[in-house]
């Protein structure tokens, strides 16, 4: 029982849930969610799949622990740091013409349709494109559907439509798809991906899992308390 104590008590067991608006197929937030896992096998690491709206509220009713979200959100009353960035992908039938190319630079979808869902992150994804887009002098064609981003991966093997995803997305595959990295003037399109935590969270599992985002990705967000990382021992800060 002391045993247990001490593990529930520096975070290496219990109960951590994550909140997320993106896939999990590939990409940043699925190997640290692994490694984070493996590193504490007695820590039950949960998910909740949700728009940022719905997201927030957790955070509020303690639903969750902490949201990672895709995009930067201006919520003062979470603590917040951006944790890492990852590329866009343009999805698109392997038949059509852009397939070909390695990478597609926004000027090659000028003239192309888009559909996107109206979930997070299509919204994003819709001002991404109108931006790059009209920058070019394109008007864009954009649609949004009320369905899942996998619906809509599913189907637009068979059209002749494209979509926009995040990199984390680019691990599932679907019948006649590909997808292509997006690139600018500057190279290659990213997105970021940042966390909102409260302050008054007591979790022990939340401080070490911060602890161990910042160590993963060499970031220099601030944390209160005394907090051992995963799989290692820090200093108090």
């Amino acid at each position: 029982m002391l045993a247990a104590s001490r593990s529930a008590g520096s975070g290496r067991s219990g109960v951590l849930t994550i909140g997320f608006n993106s896939s999990l197929s590939a990409g940043n937030l699925r190997a640290t969610l692994i490694e984070a896992r493996r590193k504490n096998p007695n820590l039950a690491v949960e998910g909740l799949e949700a728009d940022r709206n719905t997201l927030f509220a957790s955070l509020d009713s303690d639903a969750v622990d902490i949201a990672i979200l895709m995009g930067d959100v201006d919520r003062h009353q979470y603590r917040h740091a951006t944790f890492w960035s990852e590329r866009v992908f343009a999805a698109m039938p392997a038949d059509h013409l852009l397939a070909a190319l390695e990478i597609v630079h926004w000027t090659d979808l000028r003239d192309q349709r888009f559909v996107l869902g109206t979930a997070d992150p299509g919204p994003d994804f819709r001002d991404m494109l109108l931006g790059r887009l009209w920058k070019s002098g394109a008007d864009p064609s954009i649609a949004l559907y009320p369905v899942s981003r996998e619906a809509i991966l599913s189907l637009i093997g068979d059209t002749k439509l494209l979509s926009i995803v995040g990199e984390g997305a680019t691990g599932a595959h679907y019948p006649n798809l590909v997808y292509r990295p997006a690139h600018g003037e500057q190279g290659p399109a990213l997105i970021s991906y940042s966390g909102y935590w409260r302050e008054d969270n007591g979790n022990p599992a939340l401080k070490r899992f911060l602890d161990f985002v910042r160590r993963r990705y060499a970031l220099s967000f601030g944390l209160n308390g005394v907090v051992k990382g995963f799989g290692e021992q820090t200093e108090a800060r």
